[in-house]
């Protein structure tokens, strides 16, 4: 894959190498005004969106993603059909970029389903667009990417490589998302944040989701609430589950991040000023539904000790 560091003119040298000259863009209207380096054959604006017979049949011989998760996933759906290569350039820190698989919300954000098979050919990191990127997304995001650091060390299927990918990230995102909340248009520390993201993005595509993205996954496509604010809210205690069942990967990561695991990634989250699921909505009576829906999910499955729906039941609680 191709990854380019620089401003978002370097996209056209990327298309030009992988032979792209007629891509589908995939952008929401927040980037209308963006001055491109190149001219799409055609244009989706709908992010999030389902229709992705009706975009593949706009695009001709790639497609360029620009946006957060939503808009790289629409595009890694439309690569998946159409088999051809895809282009991302991430405006946010939760790495989607990096992994072939997607996932389907619709305009409401609710979980529609999903798949894999992407053609993942190029990567531009643009530093400036994510300047503009508010506070409550900038946390989210990059919880999203710290709960892929934490999941990589631990999960089946982890390897030494991801663990180094993990690792680096971990320790770029805990010291520097502080310092850009604090001085969010300084582009020396968004560039060392989104550096740590794209670590964690590596680290995401060398091995797998476990407990906390299950939880995750299973909230969020319920209600449709942002997937990187309910990470940063359910990672903690996941990894209070998990040092029982994985305690020197849990160390590692908390080594990492500057202190206890758990208790440094609940400062952290505390960033982006949502720190319980009541906060975001989440009815009380719904748990033991949430609970037996992560519980049949991947990435418990994937998780060092898969957790039950009763102990599932009692970690949704305590974040509750």
């Amino acid at each position: 894959m191709i990854v380019r560091w620089g401003p978002i003119s370097l996209l056209a040298e990327v298309c030009e190498e992988l032979g792209m000259r007629e891509s589908l863009l995939v952008a929401s209207p927040r980037w209308d005004k963006l001055v491109l380096p190149i001219e799409p054959v055609a244009r989706w604006s709908e992010v999030p969106s389902v229709r992705v017979e009706e975009a593949a049949d706009l695009a001709r011989d790639g497609v360029v993603a620009i946006g957060g998760g939503s808009a790289i996933d629409f595009g890694k759906a439309i690569s998946a059909a159409t088999k051809l290569p895809l282009v991302s350039v991430p405006t946010t820190y939760g790495g989607a970029e990096w992994t072939p698989y997607f996932g389907m919300r619709d305009p409401q954000r609710r979980m529609r389903g999903g798949g894999s098979g992407a053609r993942l050919a190029g990567i531009v990191y643009d530093v400036g667009l994510t300047v503009v990127l508010p506070r409550e997304e900038t946390v989210g995001t990059a919880m999203n990417a710290l709960a892929h650091c934490a999941e990589a060390l631990y999960v089946h299927g982890h390897n030494e490589e991801s663990d180094e990918h993990a690792l680096a990230g971990a320790r770029l995102i805990s010291e520097f998302l502080p310092r850009v909340v604090e001085s969010p248009l300084d582009r020396d520390l968004r560039t060392e944040l989104l550096r740590g993201a794209s670590f964690a993005g590596e680290a995401l595509a060398g091995s797998m989701l476990a407990l906390a993205h299950a939880m995750a996954q299973a909230v969020g496509g319920k209600y449709g609430f942002a997937h990187g604010t309910l990470n940063g809210i359910l990672l903690p205690p996941a990894l209070r589950y998990n040092a029982r069942y994985a305690p020197a990967a849990v160390r590692a990561f908390g080594e990492a991040v500057g202190g206890d695991a758990a208790a440094r990634v609940e400062e952290l989250n505390a960033l982006g000023g949502i720190t319980r699921l009541r906060e975001l909505g989440v009815p009380e009576q719904d748990i033991p539904e949430l609970a037996a829906s992560t519980a049949q999910r991947g990435g418990n499955q994937a998780n060092p000790h898969p957790a039950t729906p009763k102990e599932i039941e009692e970690l949704l609680r305590s974040v509750w």
